[in-house]
């Protein structure tokens, strides 16, 4: 995983699964999981992008 990818999976959990696999189910996922709560956006996040 690339620094750049943190950054963004910390900063932009959306825009990280977005870039790593388009719209799709993971990105509404993550884009739910971060409005309820950033937190579990960026769990999201790093799950799916490993």
């Amino acid at each position: 995983m690339s620094l750049v990818t943190i950054l963004l999976n910390l900063f932009l959990p959306p825009l990280a699964v977005f870039l790593k696999h388009g719209l799709g189910t993971a990105f509404v996922v993550s884009l739910v999981l971060t409005l309820i709560g950033w937190f579990p956006g960026v769990i999201h996040a790093f799950i799916v992008n490993q």
